[in-house]
């Protein structure tokens, strides 16, 4: 993105209003923790167990489950995130910390079709294909987080 566009988006009368608000800012702000916390919480337990751990507990009851949340709180996390980004847009997108963040959200998220292609179509979930996406998809959604802690330090 240009500099110009950015420097639009930061200047759009809603932006200006959430960044100036003592109180709305904080809420998206709350938002955005909580949907990363429903994603990386039910991503992590279901991706475990998709790496062999708990091999006694039925993966599809803990998928329809763990993946709909993790999504919920994608979702959640995306919208408000897109509403934080825009308050300091020319900020971020100067930001090491945060480009790695979305490159590691878009790998990530490779990572999740392909496993949701294979696990939620029931196919065979021991497949060490499974386990090393699985392993991938943790460190993945677990660096994200930290990376977004990160940016709001650096």
């Amino acid at each position: 993105m240009t500099i110009g566009v950015l420097e639009s988006v930061e200047a759009w009368t809603p932006v200006v209003a959430l960044r100036n608000s003592l109180y709305a800012y904080p809420l998206v702000n709350g938002v955005h923790i909580l949907g990363v916390a429903l994603l990386v919480g039910s991503i992590v337990p279901l991706d475990l167990r998709l790496a062999g751990l708990w091999s006694s507990v039925a993966i599809q009851p803990l998928w329809r489950i763990l993946a709909r949340m993790a999504l919920a709180g994608f979702v959640l996390a995306a919208v408000s995130g897109t509403f934080l980004f825009a308050t300091r847009a020319t900020e971020y997108a100067d930001s090491w910390l945060f480009l790695a963040k979305l490159g590691l959200i878009g790998l990530a998220g490779l990572n999740a079709l392909w496993l949701i292609g294979t696990v939620g179509a029931a196919s065979r979930v021991d497949r060490p294909a499974v386990r090393i996406a699985a392993c991938l998809s943790a460190l993945a959604w677990v660096s994200v987080l930290f990376l977004g802690r990160l940016v709001g330090y650096f």
